[in-house]
């Protein structure tokens, strides 16, 4: 799932960045000879936590345009591009969003992801290998299932969850600094290097683990997205674009990333499925199969 892990990406950069950047400067307003002050420790994890959330949303687009070389089409130069465009403007009329920028990423996969800030500014990429190797009904399936990720604000709703995340993360990850800092190595006043290191990895064990209901979320929200595309373009073509992506990750070519993206047909168990971003292909197929959307187009 490139959105989620675009996003992700981002968000774990600005974190750190921001963070060594308070260090150096010396802004630590929770940290005093006494102690923590807890209160202020929760405003600063706070702040610093939604607004890493927030600051990675903003940059999904740029991010992920960049990182996937993606062409955005302005003018569409050929029929393959018009056609396209033609059927995401028609998605997002029906869907009551504003009109994506659509653009296509060089890939051999068969992949595609929406993303960005706003329902009503946002984008729409598709690999060329999936205009290549998938027939129209079903690229217009995958379109449909991307355009109600937008229109379902899925993007929004996963930066308030990793903003609160993020914020349980550093409160939590100082509160353990503080105490391996006092008990452990002793140290009464103030703060030494055992607070550091121990935040540090405490903040990436934390992360770790918070992750998992950021996948759980991504996880639901595929459900959705599938649903939202079978009220579109009606239940067949989806399980058509399912099973084509199915079929294809069976081939060995395919680069390993195609798992880490979600998007393998193979079912996860134990800790590979808490930490996939999409259900298994087959639990989505039967989801489409006995919901109660049409098997033509709305």
């Amino acid at each position: 799932m490139r959105r989620v892990f675009y996003f992700l990406i981002t968000n774990l950069a600005i974190l750190i960045v921001l963070g060594t950047v308070l260090r150096l400067l010396g802004v630590q307003p929770y940290l005093t000879e006494y102690g923590l002050n807890y209160q202020s420790l929760l405003i600063f994890a706070a702040v610093f936590g939604m607004g890493g959330a927030f600051i990675s949303l903003a940059l999904s687009k740029w991010t992920a345009k960049r990182l996937t070389r993606s062409k955005v089409i302005s003018t569409p130069s050929n029929e393959t591009e018009g056609w396209l465009v033609g059927t995401v403007s028609e998605l997002a009329q029906r869907s009551g969003i504003g009109m994506p920028e659509v653009a296509i990423y060089p890939s051999d996969d068969l992949n595609a992801f929406a993303t960005g800030m706003k329902r009503n500014n946002a984008l729409v990429a598709v690999s060329s290998g999936m205009l290549r190797r998938m027939d129209r009904d079903k690229v217009r399936a995958v379109l449909a299932h991307e355009v109600s990720h937008v229109a379902n604000g899925d993007m929004i709703t996963l930066a308030i969850i990793q903003g609160i995340i993020n914020t349980f993360v550093i409160f939590f990850a100082r509160v353990i600094g503080y105490t391996v800092d006092r008990v452990i190595f002793k140290n009464e006043r103030g703060h030494g290097i055992g607070f550091w290191v121990t935040t540090i990895v405490a903040e990436i064990f934390l992360a770790i683990l918070a992750s998992i209901i950021v996948f759980w979320f991504s996880r639901m929200r595929e459900y959705r997205a599938d649903s939202g595309a079978a009220a579109l373009v009606g239940k067949k073509p989806m399980i058509g674009a399912l099973d084509a992506l199915k079929a294809s990750i069976r081939q060995p070519h395919l680069p390993d990333q195609m798992a880490a993206f979600g998007i393998s047909g193979s079912r996860k168990r134990g800790l590979k499925a808490l930490f996939s971003t999409h259900p298994d292909l087959d639990d989505r197929i039967k989801a489409l199969s006995e919901s109660a959307y049409p098997d033509y187009s709305a």
